[in-house]
């Protein structure tokens, strides 16, 4: 069973599924986020983690475009919570067979905690204006996910290693003449979608903060506006970047640590 909803919603997609599947399937996290895999443990006893780099655009029902020619994605996969076995080594192989970069890999969780440091800035980019400064933010926001991550012993794969990986299989090109606007996050604004990824996403980091005592005013900012702009459908790229430099100073101000309102 491939597992490829949002994160938020897949505690409702595994209960479905462990009432009509047996509890030995093999169910693959096909997902941002780090916390789909221990969901997935509690239900079923063989659980594999799919590390997804995939730049693609999904805006209308039906339609997804793979912005990535002629390797549309890389997708490594490992046994939960590490290891690889004959599963993961035949599901590593259909996916190249099917056109994408794929590997087994036995620390598969160590890269999707790299890939959670680089999903923390998808709320940026659903929530901001376009300004040089999201750089800026976006560096904040990681430096928090890095420090969070180390105080709780939770290893990751460095930046040149995520570099290695990638080299130059993934290639963004037009489809049809057009170009990928935004991620994921941003997609499911412009979709007007009621829910988005962020609780999963900055919301890891929050959490793990909170466990072990750092500060996070910078990922719960943009967890609060991702999640506020998704319930009320507002449009991608809204809220100028200083706005929200102004709300994380006022969280960092707060005992509680959470900003006191939001635009």
């Amino acid at each position: 069973m491939l597992l490829t909803v949002k994160s938020q919603d897949s505690a409702a997609s595994l209960r479905a599924l462990a009432a009509s599947a047996p509890a030995d399937v093999s169910v693959l996290c096909a997902q941002n986020g780090v916390d789909n895999e221990r969901q997935a443990l509690r239900l079923f006893s063989n659980v594999y983690g799919v590390c997804v780099m995939l730049p693609a655009t999904h805006l209308e029902a039906g339609v997804v475009q793979a912005n990535s020619a002629p390797t549309p994605g890389l997708l490594d996969v490992g046994r939960y919570p590490g290891g690889v076995d004959e599963t993961a080594g035949s599901i590593a192989e259909a996916f190249a067979a099917s056109g994408f970069d794929s590997r087994a890999v036995p620390d598969v969780m160590r890269w999707k905690h790299t890939k959670l440091l680089m999903n923390i800035g998808n709320a940026i980019e659903a929530v901001c204006e376009p300004s040089p400064r999201q750089d800026e933010l976006d560096e904040l926001a990681r430096r928090e996910g890095e420090a969070c991550l180390r105080a709780a012993g939770v290893d990751f794969a460095s930046a040149e290693e995520d570099r290695a990986r990638r080299g130059e299989l993934l290639r963004l090109k037009p489809v049809e003449g057009r170009v990928r606007e935004g991620g994921s996050s941003w997609q499911s604004l412009a979709r007007s979608a009621d829910a988005i990824e962020a609780d999963y996403l900055n919301g890891e980091i929050v959490l793990l903060g909170r466990l072990h005592g750092i500060p996070t005013p910078v990922n719960e900012t943009l967890r609060q506006l991702a999640n506020r702009m998704a319930r009320e459908r507002r449009p991608p790229g809204t809220v100028p970047v200083d706005e929200v430099l102004r709300l994380i100073a006022d969280a960092a101000r707060s005992p509680s640590g959470v900003p006191s309102g939001a635009p």
